[in-house]
């Protein structure tokens, strides 16, 4: 299916900064049955969305059996919140349309990597119910994920932080900024579950940043799966030739939601 907006008017769209207006794609399964849904964020240090972690990957998990759909979200020199603005609607949008695209209301998760992994984990922790005066009946709606899926992803903006991620996000804000933006220091127990993976071998963005979420994610009883597999390097995206031990992530993610109902 074609790209369709996230709204009728973008706020803070700045046509000077050549990007295109923020936009899902759906990847929709023919079968006319009722399927849970997963938003898909590609990652690139918010300079940019890898292709390798968008379409493909929305079509494995629709032979997993899912609906997908693919956020083209905003990226430098827009700053941060409008990536997670970008994000929150697109919960909203699916979730306004759920009856429409086949789509429990209650089972839309949302999946990232690397950066995309940071948006995510965003909606995780800066989610609301909506705004009930609102005059856009979608933003009407709920923006909290039923699940969040968090691949090789930059968590913490601190420590462990990836320096362009945070500078591409953050500006010239980053340093002060990063203190209150590392999400898992933001888990709290309204977070939705998780499913979490990464590799040992990362040099971009540690594995610390997943192990830091699994644990605060657990000092909640929030539930998670955490899987680190030993080999791969930064942006594996499917992993099928580049790290085989991590190629069956997509088939343990389905476990995973299909366990929560999906």
């Amino acid at each position: 299916m074609e790209p369709v907006k996230l709204w009728d008017v973008t706020p803070d769209f700045d046509p000077s900064f050549r990007q295109k207006e923020p936009t899902l794609t759906p990847f929709l399964l023919k079968d006319g049955k009722i399927h849970g849904c997963v938003i898909v964020c590609p990652g690139g240090g918010y300079s940019h969305k890898a292709a390798h972690e968008g379409a493909p990957i929305a079509e494995k998990l629709n032979a997993l059996g899912f609906h997908a759909f693919v956020l083209d979200y905003r990226v430098a020199p827009y700053h941060f919140p409008v990536p997670l603005q970008d994000a929150q609607r697109a919960i909203r949008f699916v979730r306004y349309h759920a009856e429409e695209y086949n789509i429990p209301a209650d089972k839309i998760a949302i999946l990232g990597f690397s950066a995309g992994g940071y948006l995510i984990c965003n909606t995780a922790v800066m989610w609301d119910q909506g705004n009930p005066d609102a005059d856009d009946p979608i933003d009407r709606v709920s923006c909290r994920p039923d699940a969040f899926i968090p691949c090789y992803a930059v968590v913490s903006l601190g420590l462990f932080r990836h320096p362009g991620t945070a500078e591409n996000l953050l500006g010239e804000h980053t340093l002060t900024a990063a203190r209150t933006l590392s999400c898992d220091t933001l888990v709290n127990g309204l977070t939705p579950p998780a499913f979490i993976w990464h590799t040992a071998e990362d040099q971009a963005v540690p594995v610390e940043n997943s192990l830091r979420l699994a644990k605060a994610l657990l000092a909640w009883n929030i539930p998670v799966s955490l899987h680190v597999f030993p080999y791969g390097a930064h942006g594996i995206g499917l992993g099928r030739e580049t790290a085989p031990l991590a190629e069956d992530w997509p088939e343990l993610l389905r476990d995973f939601l299909v366990s929560l109902g999906f």
